[in-house]
C-alpha cells in the first residue's frame, strides 16, 4: 500500500526493533571474527586495531548508502514507508573467507600479518569481481548449476567449519555440548527460550558463564577483555596492495575460492533484493551489487577482509515498518564500537570455545541449505561437488606435518585438495547437466576442467603450462566422451524428424 506525502523521516519507533535486530546479527559476526582469529593465532592489536575497525567501515559505508537509496525512492514514488536494505558482512562468505582463504594462507606462509594482507588483497578481489557482476551477474547465476555451486561451499562447510568446530567445541565438552544443545533447541527446534533471548545471544551468555564459573577459562580473561577498552582510529592501509604481489603469486590458488564465493555473494545479494520487491519497495538490484562490491573494497582498504552483502532480515525489517533510521542507527552504534574497543572487550571475554558450536551449526544450516534448495535428483551433483573440500581439509591439516601419512591413505588425496573449489564446481557441473541429459553443457564443462588443470588451476600446486597434464587428458577424454553422445542425440532427433515428416507426406 502506497501513502503519498512528500515527508519522509530520519527516524520513527518502529525502527528501534529493526535495529536490534540487525545490529545482533552483525555484532555476533564480529565477535565471530575477533574469537576465531584469535584463537587462531592472530595478534590482538591487528586484529582489534586493523581487522575489526575496516570491517566496521564496510558495514558503516553500506548502511549510510542504503538508507540514501532508501530516501531516493520515497522521494520517487512519494511514500514514508519505504524500508532501507538491511547490510551487513555476508555470513556464508565470512567463513569461507576465515577458513578458505585467511587459514590457508597462514598455514603456507607461516606469519600472520603476511596472511592477512594477502587475506585483504583477496577481499578487494573479491569486491572488484562483485561490482563488475552488477553488470554480468545473471549470466553467471544462469550458467553455473546451483548444485553445483551450493555443494562447493557445502564442502567448505562441513570440513573447515562444522567439523573443525565441532573438535573445538569438545575441548570444553560441558560448555560445548550445553552450548549446542542451546543453539539446536532454540533455532533448529525453535522453541523460546527465556526472557525471549535471541538463541545465539542466550549460549554466548550462559556459555561464557559456564566456561569460567567451572574453571575452562581463566578470569584474567575478564580483566583482559576490559583492558582492550580504548581508543581504535579507522586509518586506512597500504596492506592490501601489498597482498597483491602474493595473491597473483605463490597463493594465487586462492583465487579458486574467491571467483564462486563471490558470485554466490552476488547471487545471495540478488536474491534479497528480489524478495524486498515482492514486498513493495523496488530497489535497482545492479546498483546494490555495485555497493556491495565497493563496500567490500573499502574495507579491504582499511584492513577489513570480509565480503558484504544485503541481507534476507531486510524483509523481517520491512514487516516491522522500519524506516531509513534503523540502518543510520547501525552505523553509528558500530562506528562507535569499533573505535573505542568494545568489539575488542566482548571478544576478548568470550572463549572460543563458547561460540564455535554456534559455527557448528551454521556449517550444517549450508550443507542442509546445499540439499534443500535443490531438486533431489540433484543430490549426487552436490555430494559430489562436497568430496574436493574433504581432500583439501586433510591435505591442509596433515599434509605439511605428515605427508608420508596422506600419501599413505591415498595419492590422490593432494591433487583433489588442490584448487578444491574449481574441481567442485566442474565435477558437479557436469553431473549436473549429465543428469539433465545436457550432454553439450557436460562436455563444455569438462574441456573447461581440462584448461584449468592445464595451467594449474586445480589438481597442481601452482600456475603453469603444463602442470598437471594427466588430469588435463583426463578431463578432455571425459569431454569428448560427453560429446559422442550429444552428436547422438543430435542424429536421433534428425532421424525422428526425417521419420515424423515421412509420416506427415
Amino acid at each position: 500500500m502506497r501513502e503519498n506525502t512528500a515527508r519522509y523521516p530520519w527516524f520513527k519507533k518502529e525502527d528501534t526493533d529493526a535495529f536490534f535486530a540487525l545490529f545482533q546479527n552483525n555484532l555476533a559476526n564480529f565477535v565471530i571474527i575477533a574469537v576465531t582469529m584469535l584463537g587462531l593465532g592472530f595478534p590482538a592489536d591487528l586484529v582489534f586495531g586493523k581487522v575489526i575497525p575496516g570491517a566496521a567501515v564496510a558495514v558503516i559505508f553500506g548502511n549510510v548508502y542504503y538508507a540514501y537509496m532508501a530516501n531516493r525512492l520515497a522521494k520517487k514514488e512519494k511514500r514514508n514507508n519505504v524500508t532501507a536494505l538491511s547490510y551487513g558482512i555476508s555470513t556464508p562468505v565470512m567463513f569461507i573467507f576465515l577458513f578458505g582463504v585467511l587459514v590457508p594462507a597462514n598455514t603456507l606462509t607461516g606469519d600472520p600479518e603476511l596472511a592477512w594482507k594477502i587475506a585483504l588483497a583477496a577481499a578487494f578481489i573479491s569486491g572488484l569481481i562483485e561490482f563488475l557482476a552488477s553488470f554480468t551477474g545473471k549470466w553467471f547465476q544462469k550458467n553455473i548449476p546451483r548444485a553445483a555451486m551450493l555443494g562447493a561451499l557445502a564442502g567448505v562447510a562441513l570440513t573447515f567449519i562444522a567439523g573443525e568446530m565441532l573438535f573445538t567445541s569438545f575441548e570444553m565438552p560441558v560448555v560445548g555440548l550445553f552450548v549446542l544443545a542451546v543453539i539446536l533447541l532454540g533455532i533448529v527446534g525453535r522453541v523460546t527460550l527465556p526472557f525471549r533471548i535471541p538463541a545465539s545471544l542466550f549460549a554466548m551468555i550462559i556459555g561464557t558463564g559456564l566456561a569460567f564459573g567451572l574453571g575452562y577459562a581463566d578470569t584474567a580473561g575478564i580483566q583482559e577483555g576490559f583492558s582492550h577498552l580504548g581508543f581504535y582510529p579507522i586509518l586506512p592501509t597500504l596492506a592490501v596492495f601489498e597482498g597483491f604481489q602474493y595473491l597473483f603469486g605463490a597463493m594465487i590458488a586462492l583465487l579458486a575460492v574467491i571467483l564462486p564465493i563471490t558470485i554466490y555473494n552476488a547471487v545471495e545479494t540478488m536474491n534479497n533484493v528480489e524478495a524486498m520487491k515482492a514486498e513493495g519497495d523496488d530497489y535497482d538490484v545492479r546498483e546494490c551489487q555495485a555497493v556491495d562490491g565497493a563496500g567490500t573494497m573499502l574495507g579491504a582498504v582499511f584492513g577489513g577482509l570480509f565480503p558484504t552483502t544485503v541481507y534476507i532480515a531486510t524483509v523481517g525489517a520491512k514487516k516491522m515498518e522500519a524506516g531509513r533510521g534503523y540502518s543510520l542507527l547501525n552505523a553509528g552504534v558500530f562506528a562507535l564500537a569499533a573505535t573505542f574497543g568494545i568489539i575488542a572487550a566482548l571478544s576478548a571475554i568470550i572463549p572460543v570455545a563458547v561460540v564455535a558450536p554456534i559455527l557448528v551449526f551454521v556449517g550444517i544450516s549450508m550443507v542442509s541449505s546445499a540439499f534443500s534448495t535443490n531438486s533431489q535428483k540433484y543430490y549426487p551433483a552436490v555430494a559430489i561437488a562436497m568430496l574436493p573440500y574433504f581432500a583439501n581439509y586433510l591435505m591442509t591439516r596433515f599434509d605439511n606435518a605428515a605427508p608420508d601419512a596422506v600419501a599413505d591413505l591415498s595419492a590422490g588425496i593432494v591433487p583433489l585438495g588442490q584448487g578444491a573449489m574449481f574441481t567442485a564446481i566442474i565435477l558437479g557441473s557436469v553431473t549436473v547437466f549429465i543428469i539433465d541429459q545436457q550432454f553439450h553443457k557436460a562436455a563444455i564443462f569438462a574441456f573447461i576442467g581440462a584448461l584449468l588443470s592445464w595451467v594449474g588451476l586445480m589438481h597442481a600446486p601452482g600456475m603453469a603450462f603444463g602442470a598437471s597434464v594427466d588430469f588435463a587428458v583426463g578431463y578432455l577424454l571425459v569431454g569428448i566422451f560427453l560429446g559422442t553422445y550429444y552428436l547422438k542425440d543430435i542424429k536421433l532427433k534428425q532421424k525422428q524428424k526425417q521419420e515424423k515428416s515421412a509420416e506427415a507426406a
